[in-house]
This record gives C-alpha cells, structure tokens and sequence, in this order.
C-alpha cells in the first residue's frame, strides 16, 4: 500500500528516532493519543505497534527483542513513520496497511476484499483439533471438510494442515473473497487441495457430505454494528451482518447442516456472544461450547448424531 500523507512532523521523526525501540515507544504513544480500536490480531496499543513495526522491516513476526537497539536505515525509518501515521490517522486496521495477518504464525495475504482472519476456530484447529481427539478424533481419519463463509481461505488453508489426507471445499458468496482465497492457495500450494466455490451457505455443494463442517459466518447484530469503529466498519459489511440479533445465518446453517455431514460427521461454528439465544432457541440440540486461550463459550460443535436425537 502506497502511503502519503500530510505530516509536517514526518522529516523530524525520521531523523530522530533510529532504532525498533524509539518506533515502539513512539507508536504506542501515538496510538493511545488516537484513541484506536484494536482486536484485528492484536489487543493493545503496545502488540499493535510491534506487529506493525515487525512487519513493516520483515522481520520475523514473532521476534522482537533481538531487533529493538538495531539502527535502522533511512528507508526502513520512513516505512515505519508511514505505516504508523497511516494507522493513527486512517483508522484501517493494521493488516490492510502490510497485507499480512497470521493465525497461529502462519501468514496469510489480506486487504479491504476480505475480512481481517482472526477466526477462533483458527486457534482451535492448531491447538485442540491437531491431535487425535475426543472432538474430532484423529486428524488422519477426516477426508472431506467443508469451509463456509471462507473468507479468504485461512480456515481452508489451516485445516489442509492439520487434516493432511482431507480434500476441502471452500465456499463463499463474495467473487472478491474467493480472488484473495485463491491468492493465499497459490502461496500455501494448496490449490489442488482446496476447492473455491461460490454461492450461498450449502447451494454450491449440492448433497454433498463432510465429515467436518466449519463455520465462521457473519454474526453481527445490527446494533452492534451501527455503532462500529472505523477499524471494524473499514471491512466488508458482508462479513459482518447477522441481521437483527446476529443470528439470522447461524440458524440457516443449523437447518442445513444435518443433510450435509456424514454420518459420523462435526459441525464446528462461531457465534460470538450469541451462546445465550442460541441455548434459548434451540433447547433440543446439545451444544458442546469450545474455550479457546482468551474466549469462553464462543464456539460450538455439533455432531451428526445430535442433530438426529434432536
């Protein structure tokens, strides 16, 4: 992304701040006086600052310390006085500003097409998913996986990663979307793996059956999304809209979801905060609520056979 902005201060800031250290101290500073929403990634002024800076000299995203007293050359220290302005000034989140985010430390390319991957499913497939298991059992065992609402491809691209003998499908109603999928394929090589589909919810795969369904759909109540930051509301509102409770998707693919999984098969969904509606709505059906590193009761899995005593 090509910056330029209006900065009297710019030249100044250049001059004198030289090494990672002095832009970390700076840009945490500048963000906190901003006033930013964060949450694409990163949940404070101080991760945002090094994930920008880090990214900004590419180096790697999960070391800093080894880089904080090296003196940076001019090039390097205009970047990151860019980058920084940029994301104080502009409000996008910081993705958009170096096309990269990472789940789990695996990269994935991103811009205004897609929403920010942030996925916690993401986290559970890299964590709880990756070994053989009560929830999904053994990785080597699922063949087929369906990726709803996929975005980008990051859940797609994980799961080709932890189910290695699994073919996937990834579906999405956004013909933008599926180009930056096919971006992140080509970049991961796994464009014979994964298959990219267009449409609604199940309508590209016909009767077709999965032994594992994924679903990161857009669940976000109106209200909510009314009163937006200008990080949240700079990506695509597609992504977002649940309708009036945030739900209106989830319950479609509860409907659907039992002809569509095999008969041993998972369904594994994100809700957000929707645990509560969803516990009142459908009292038959018992969800089995996942907890990832930081979130509680945020995602639920269902399986084939609970559909059916329900």
């Amino acid at each position: 992304m090509r910056l330029a902005l209006a900065d009297p201060d710019r030249d100044e800031r250049i001059e004198t701040l030289l090494t990672p250290r002095d832009w970390l101290r700076y840009a945490v500073g500048r963000f906190l006086v901003a006033g930013l929403a964060f949450g694409h990634g990163a949940t404070s002024a101080l991760d945002e600052a090094a994930f920008l800076i880090l990214e900004g000299l590419k180096l790697p995203i999960d070391t800093l310390d080894p880089f904080l007293d090296a003196r940076l050359l001019k090039r390097e220290r205009a970047r990151l006085s860019d980058l920084i302005e940029a994301r104080a000034t502009i409000r996008k989140p910081a993705a958009y500003l170096v096309n990269r985010a990472y789940i789990k430390g695996v990269p994935f390319y991103v811009d205004e097409r897609v929403i920010v991957p942030r996925s916690l499913i993401g986290e559970l497939m890299m964590t709880a998913f990756a070994e053989g298991n009560a929830l999904t059992g053994d990785p080597e065992r699922v063949t087929s996986v369906l990726d709803l609402c996929a975005g980008g491809g990051s859940l797609s691209i994980l799961a080709a990663r932890v189910f290695p003998n699994a073919r996937i499908d990834a579906v999405d109603c956004s013909g933008e979307a599926l180009d930056v999928a096919a971006r992140n394929l080509d970049e991961h090589g796994l464009a014979e793996r994964i298959s990219l589909k267009r449409g609604d919810l199940f309508g590209p795969v016909e009767d077709k059956r999965y032994d594992l369904i994924l679903a990161n759909p857009p669940y976000v109540d109106a209200a909510t999304m009314a009163d937006f930051p200008p990080e949240y509301a700079a990506e695509p509102a597609i992504a977002h809209a649940g309708g009036a409770d945030g739900l209106d998707i989830v319950r479609r693919i509860l409907a659907e979801a039992p002809a569509h999984l095999a008969r041993s098969g998972t369904l594994v969904c994100e809700v957000g905060g929707g645990r509560m509606l969803l516990d009142r709505d459908f009292p038959n059906l018992p969800f089995t609520w996942l907890d990832t590193e930081d979130t509680s009761g945020e995602v639920f899995l269902l399986r084939a056979a609970d559909f059916r005593a329900a």
